[in-house]
């Protein structure tokens, strides 16, 4: 199959305003008081109170936001600079970057690389990603775990990533599946969606 580019930055440039679209939806269904904190919820059970959370293609925020307000250190990365700042004006509690995933070097001012107890990637991220840029992603997340860190990331079927190519190159960027499941609410592994957890090697 062949490969293709970012999927975010050839919408962008079909439709200047996917961005915004994209934010107001969410925004809407925020509003119309739709449960959108599904996936924060599972990340929150699974970290120790103050953990340090990186939201990796954190959109709007609204995950990381969630997981700020409750405590968490959260920094979002994104590669959308409209979509981050709506993130600082909607959730100023956490630390928002307009960056690519493949080229993310987040460090401490005095230099040492940041690592996150836990790194979430919800919302077909992966799928978006150009796909020779795949393991590098993945590589610079595991570089930002520690060793008992862990990545959950979720994203659906016929986004024209297989959960199999996933699989076989977050084992190559140096991440070890612990668990796979179906959704975000922890049902068992199914064909339409994966939600994987991963620890570094």
């Amino acid at each position: 199959m062949a490969g293709h580019g970012n999927l975010w930055t050839e919408a962008l440039a079909n439709n200047p305003d996917h961005s915004k679209n994209y934010a107001n939806r969410w925004r809407r269904l925020e509003e119309s008081g739709q449960d959108i904190y599904g996936e924060a919820r599972l990340i929150d059970a699974m970290a120790e109170r103050e953990s340090r959370i990186l939201d990796a293609g954190c959109g709007t925020g609204r995950l990381g936001g969630w997981l700020a307000q409750r405590g968490h250190t959260v920094v979002g990365v994104d590669l959308d600079p409209y979509l981050i700042e709506v993130a600082q004006q909607d959730h100023p509690d956490a630390t928002w970057h307009a960056m690519d995933l493949g080229q993310m070097d987040l460090r401490q001012p005095y230099g040492d690389r940041i690592r996150f107890d836990l790194v979430v990637m919800a919302g077909n991220v992966m799928a978006f990603v150009a796909t020779d840029e795949r393991r590098e992603v993945l590589r610079r997340i595991a570089d930002h775990m520690y060793p008992d860190s862990r990545f959950v990331c979720g994203f659906g079927a016929g986004r024209g990533y297989s959960f199999d190519e996933f699989f076989t190159d977050a084992e190559a960027a140096g991440l070890t599946l612990d668990l796979r499941l179906g959704t975000w609410d922890v049902k068992p592994p199914s064909e339409d969606f994966v939600v994987a957890i991963f620890s570094p090697r």
